[in-house]
């Protein structure tokens, strides 16, 4: 017989022999059985095999239980997932005939210490389940607290760059609710414990950016109050003169303006507004009282002018006297000259002052 023959018969025989092999170290125990009672050396490779898939799954429950119930951030839990994995890998190539069954031949000759038995196995596989449920309630949480850490950020910067008060309210509003969706993730979970550090410091920039914005608020609505009154007095105050009595409204609508401006604390955004606002409506008040007193001393000086023509014309009537009615008439245009341009008493103290120099020129002809 050649070598090539006897090569060729030699791997004939290995093959059925490994096939033979193959076949007795199935997982099936009216194989097994028989084998292990007459010639139990045949089933070492399964015994192999079972002995590491059993140190193998108890090895990496362990681990797995190490890194998921005691994770400390999502890298823990990504590691922990794969050690599941592995874990449940291991446990799934172990046979269930094979809990509680101890091949004793081998674990003469290898020393094993087997106990897995199918409460373990049981346990192991519950644990595994636990761990599947941590690892996707852990995994959710950290979603969420990744959305809600995102959308805060985008909202403190939208307030930071919001060219007006309308929009800065609505990045307010949206930062609002994003730490409530922070607020609202399980504190039992890694990402929540995160979400509550992330909130102490968020909330610290909320608050000053809330008081900020309801100063900048109560401010604006006081200035634009103040506005709508000094508007009101502007318009009243147009096309003079006016009696003394709208005067004196005009000037009230200023105080009030300027009321609602003193109002605007120091520290509020909008004070430097306030102030600049304050100057010109405490200027149109002061022009407002020099007209109010010039009103009240035309109206003085026409009704004491009117007085003295009535006492001259009664005086006139009992006993003319040219030169008590020369010096009369001197005085009446005196107090006639008193009365300003822009009052009400201006038209009709110019028509009694005319009349006067009229009489006046009589008397001296």
């Amino acid at each position: 017989m050649s070598i090539f023959q006897k090569i060729k018969w030699l791997l004939i025989f290995a093959a059925l022999t490994s096939g033979g092999i193959w076949l007795l170290n199935l997982p099936y125990p009216m194989i097994r059985r028989p084998v292990a009672e007459k010639a139990p050396i045949l089933l070492l490779p399964s015994y192999l095999s079972m002995d590491y898939n059993y140190r193998q799954a108890v090895s990496l429950v362990e681990q797995a239980d190490q890194l998921v119930n005691q994770a400390t951030s999502a890298d823990d839990f990504e590691l922990g997932k794969e050690k599941v994995r592995q874990a449940q890998n291991h446990l799934d190539a172990l046979p269930v005939w094979f809990l509680g069954y101890e091949p004793n031949f081998y674990c003469r000759w290898a020393t094993c210490s087997w106990r897995f038995t199918y409460d373990e196995f049981a346990a192991a596989r519950a644990s595994i389940g636990r761990m599947n449920s941590t690892i996707f309630q852990e995994q959710n949480a950290y979603t969420r607290l990744q959305e809600a850490d995102t959308a805060a950020q985008i909202a403190k910067q939208q307030y930071q760059q919001a060219p007006s008060p309308d929009e800065q309210q609505m990045a307010i509003a949206a930062w609002q609710v994003a730490l409530d969706q922070l607020n609202e993730i399980p504190r039992e979970t890694v990402a929540g414990n995160l979400a509550q550090t992330k909130l102490v410091a968020y909330n610290r920039d909320f608050q000053q950016v809330a008081g900020m914005s309801a100063g900048s608020t109560q401010s604006s609505t006081l200035v634009e109050a103040a506005k709508a009154f000094g508007l009101q007095a502007a318009q009243m105050a147009q096309n003079p003169p006016h009696p003394v009595s709208q005067w004196e409204e005009v000037a009230r609508l200023w105080e009030v303006a300027i009321a609602r401006l003193n109002q605007v604390s120091p520290d509020s955004p909008g004070y430097l507004t306030a102030q600049q606002l304050l100057a010109s409506y405490e200027a149109n008040l002061a022009q407002i009282r020099i007209r109010l007193r010039a009103e009240q001393a035309s109206n003085t000086a026409l009704s004491q002018a009117k007085s003295r023509i009535s006492g001259l014309l009664q005086a006139e009537i009992q006993s003319p006297n040219r030169d008590r009615q020369i010096g009369e008439i001197r005085i009446i245009m005196n107090e006639l000259s008193a009365i300003q341009s822009g009052t009400t008493a201006y038209s009709e103290a110019q028509i009694l002052k005319q009349s006067a120099q009229q009489k006046l020129d009589e008397l001296r002809s």
